[in-house]
């Protein structure tokens, strides 16, 4: 399974359109997000929005009070402490790593830039997840999957063509099968719209609950889980279809897809673009990440009814999206394009610290 990671366009099939929401754009979205949750912004009102379960600790509150005090220390501790998170939202978000970088740069400005207006009505992170979602889902830049309105199943047949009937055994094969499926999984995800892929990433990728996740994406948490359903429900029959690791029965194997990926340059042996993506310290490995596929599920008994076997195959699918789309590791941001940001910003230069 793979689509592309080098930055050449990997479809050329068009999809319709769903309602008036070109495939990729989601519709309605708020253009601006400050500290209050309840602020009506650009003309939206996001006074009925869901709260947070939690708030931020005395440690985080002082941290930031000094950051807006303008301690160069601070900020820089800020930066480091978001800049991980933030750049691998960004980076289900865009897919491209290059695009995620320049992404969470914005994204990090901003929320520093902003630091004086949080209230402690969330976490730091959260708060700076909220602020992340509302850049990246008005980013007007579209994945190449956005710009060719590719859908499941079109990305379904694709995968069809040119899949080898043996596995992959060539030099370095756990790499490039590897390299394959992530590279495909994140494909996956550019298929769905962007507020419906927002909420599986948020619930179901960083596990977050449904009313932490509603208030990031400021919506309702009904609005919210209407979005995280349709997606589950869409990205769960795709893999019962397409993907092996899912559904044993399905056509897909990451190891019969390496030759053809490798041909039409969507991944590069010398340097696969996200098996071999730098890592947060002591963070998931790609073989860590891997592992979770594996992990075993309570079977339903052969004497249950009917009823109960639908449930358990419903349930099967959405454990499969989950862990599929779920396994990777702990990408780490570039750290240069990091210390490049923090350099800006305790430069005394920035002008929303002023």
């Amino acid at each position: 399974m793979e689509t592309e990671a080098s930055g050449r366009s990997s479809a050329d099939t068009p999809e319709s359109r769903v309602g008036n929401t070109t495939r990729g754009v989601a519709p309605d979205i708020m253009t601006e997000v400050e500290g209050s949750s309840g602020a009506a912004v650009d003309g939206h009102d996001f006074g009925g929005t869901a709260e947070v379960e939690s708030g931020p600790d005395a440690a985080e509150r002082e941290l930031v009070a000094r950051a807006v005090g303008g301690d160069r220390a601070a900020i820089s501790e800020v930066v480091r402490l978001l800049q991980d998170p933030i750049y691998r939202l960004a980076l289900r978000m865009v897919w491209r790593p290059a695009d995620a970088e320049d992404a969470s740069q914005e994204i990090l400005l901003r929320v520093v830039g902003k630091l004086g207006t949080w209230r402690g009505e969330a976490k730091l992170l959260t708060w700076a997840y909220r602020i992340g979602v509302n850049y990246l889902l008005n980013l007007k830049r579209r994945t190449p999957q956005e710009q060719q309105q590719l859908s499941l199943d079109e990305f379904s047949e694709g995968l069809k063509d040119g899949l080898a009937e043996q596995d992959y055994r060539g030099p370095e094969s756990s790499l490039l099968t590897h390299e394959v499926r992530l590279n495909c999984s994140q494909a996956m995800l550019q298929c769905l719209v962007r507020d419906e892929r927002i909420a599986f990433v948020l619930s179901e990728i960083f596990e977050l609950s449904s009313a932490e996740a509603a208030w990031i994406s400021g919506t309702t948490a009904p609005a919210y889980r209407k979005r995280l359903e349709r997606a589950k429900k869409r990205l769960g029959n795709f893999l019962t279809s397409t993907c092996g690791l899912a559904n044993p029965q399905a056509f897909c194997r990451c190891s019969r897809r390496v030759e053809k990926a490798v041909d039409l340059g969507r991944i590069t042996p010398p340097r696969p673009t996200f098996a071999a993506h730098p890592l947060t310290p002591g963070g998931r490995t790609v073989d860590s990440a891997a592992r979770q596929l594996a992990r075993p599920r309570a079977a339903t008994p052969p004497t249950a009814g009917r009823a109960a076997q639908e449930v358990e195959r419903q349930m099967a699918q959405l454990h499969a999206a989950a862990a599929i789309l779920g396994a990777h590791p702990d990408y780490a941001a570039p750290q240069a394009k990091m210390d490049a940001i923090t350099t800006i910003l305790t430069s005394g230069r920035f002008p929303l610290l002023d």
